[in-house]
């Protein structure tokens, strides 16, 4: 799922595009019929021929390390050239064709020049990942140390999608299902880092009618959160009395899409007693967990919490957020670390929505509540800059939502004269909702006929995905509704029950919309 800024950038291109589509809730399709006999005969082959070669795939391709790398292009990575030249094999192997435009790749079934054409859309890069914070390496699938999942980066965000999507292939192909449209499985190596070769790609290639992206959850999703950030920097101010506590340093986060898992901080001139009122503060929170060392007459807290997909701070336990609350047995003097914890406690606490930052808190009765989450700091030379990621509704403009962040931080500084805020930014990017999706029947009595859920709707989400991108696009699965996504946290797994009913659903859906 995508999460950097430059999603929030090219979408504020599109938006003049999409104003429309982002004041009304896509329709619902109507109850699920049962899928074809032709669809279930395939989808019960795939997963009887293709077990344990999907998992085996899977392990291939989560064994190249396709995180971006800032100093070396996709086109002269080895790690990505590596992963798409085992897509090329994988897809003689299979006896499906293969085209590769340099950041996208293009794998298909059917005739080449077929005038109707069905898409799957995923991506074959991945989020930055801490190998110390797993149990085998994250570029290995660990298929053993916890029974049932397949643990690596990648395995459900979106390198588990693209294998499943592979065999789905596979297996119509085997049947010899008769299909008047073809198929094609686009993969694209930036998702998580950079749209514009995307955006730039769908503007030069005729794309399929009809899209499924294979990032997100079932029973299918129309309707996606604009991704924004407010990032602050604490500079230094005046410097406190001497003997007294300070916080001398705080810091904590990975990346900008992650829910933290890790924070720290150091208290100068910490008394036995603020010792003791801080651990006890912090044992009052549920999950957490803190080491405490003294080194001299400075105090040293380290904070750890659980990561998640910043999409859906719930899922996680906010370390950065935690340790903060944990610090406030007192009101800080304005050193900039000092500063940037009574921010954190007296704007941001350890809610997920924004209630505590002046009005922007709302929420939409389809999108959900916008979420308002702390990542990341970042120690730059004027001092500790605070990064925040939103992921917002329909309901209020960027302009409005932009007004209001700035007088909440205009509202701050006002109570604190002596700390003046720097290089303030605030990026704000569109939510998106699909209007035009006639493949939402077809998705819904699948999912219906193979989970026994009854009635499925369609649901939103606070990822970014490459459906804005692609016509008639929605996406399905990976992940099932109402359970913790793991992609971009460091316990990356997909159960291999998990995957085996995705490569099921796959090949159903395949098989009824390209009959």
């Amino acid at each position: 799922m995508k999460t950097r800024k430059t999603l929030a950038c090219l979408l504020l291109a599109f938006a003049a595009g999409t104003a429309a589509a982002v004041n009304a809730v896509p329709a619902t399709p109507a109850a699920p019929a049962v899928p074809g006999e032709a669809a279930v005969k395939a989808a019960k082959h795939a997963v009887t021929a293709y077990r344990d070669d999907v998992v085996d795939t899977l392990a291939k391709l989560v064994s190249y390390n396709t995180v971006a790398d800032k100093d070396l292009p996709v086109e002269r990575n080895p790690q990505h050239i590596g992963f798409k030249n085992f897509l090329k094999a994988e897809a003689a192997r299979l006896g499906l064709d293969f085209a590769d435009y340099g950041h996208v790749v293009v794998i298909g079934l059917g005739a080449p020049d077929a005038a109707e054409r069905v898409g799957m859309i995923a991506h074959g890069d991945v989020q930055p990942v801490d190998p110390s914070k797993w149990k085998k390496s994250p570029f290995e699938l660990d298929r053993t140390s916890e029974p049932g999942k397949l643990l690596a980066r990648g395995a459900e965000d979106d390198k588990g999608p693209i294998a499943t999507a592979l065999y789905a292939m596979k297996s119509l192909k085997d049947l010899q299902l008769p299909l008047s449209r073809r198929i094609e499985l686009y993969v694209y190596m930036a998702e998580e880092s950079d749209w514009e070769p995307l955006a730039a790609f769908v503007k030069t290639h005729p794309l399929p009618q009809v899209n499924i992206t294979l990032d997100a959850e079932y029973p299918a999703v129309t309707a996606e959160k604009g991704y924004g950030t407010v990032a602050v920097t604490f500079p230094k101010g005046a410097q406190p009395a001497q003997d007294s506590p300070v916080v001398a340093q705080f810091g904590g986060g990975f990346f900008g899409s992650q829910i933290p898992e890790d924070a720290q901080a150091t208290i100068a001139n910490a008394s036995p007693a603020l010792e003791t009122q801080i651990r006890q503060r912090a044992a009052k929170q549920t999950g957490m967990r803190y080491t405490f060392e003294r080194k001299g007459g400075e105090l040293e807290i380290a904070a750890k919490g659980v990561s998640a997909h910043s999409s859906k701070p719930e899922d996680g336990l906010n370390a950065i957020s935690m340790l903060a609350d944990a610090l406030a047995v007192q009101a800080w003097p304005d050193t900039p670390a000092g500063a940037l914890v009574n921010f954190l406690n007296e704007m941001v606490g350890t809610g997920y929505y924004g209630e505590k930052f002046g009005n922007i808190a709302y929420r939409d009765g389809f999108m959900g509540p916008m979420t308002f989450a702390p990542t990341v700091i970042r120690q730059k030379g004027d001092g500790p800059e605070l990064s925040i990621n939103i992921r917002r509704p329909q309901g209020k403009t960027a302009q409005q939502l932009s007004n209001e962040i700035n007088a909440a931080l205009a509202q701050w500084q006002g109570a604190h004269g002596a700390m003046q805020l720097a290089d303030v930014k605030v990026q704000i990017g569109e939510p998106w909702i699909q209007q035009d999706a006639p493949q939402l029947p077809v998705l819904m009595k699948v999912f219906s006929y193979f989970t026994g859920v009854k009635d499925p709707k369609p649901v939103a989400v606070g990822g970014g995905t490459n459906s804005r991108l692609f016509p008639r696009a929605v996406s399905f699965g990976p992940a099932m509704p109402r359970t913790v996504y793991t992609g971009h946290s460091e316990h990356e797994f997909i159960t291999l029950k998990q995957l085996l009913l995705n490569l099921e659903m796959y090949t159903a859906v395949l098989a009824e919309l390209a009959q």
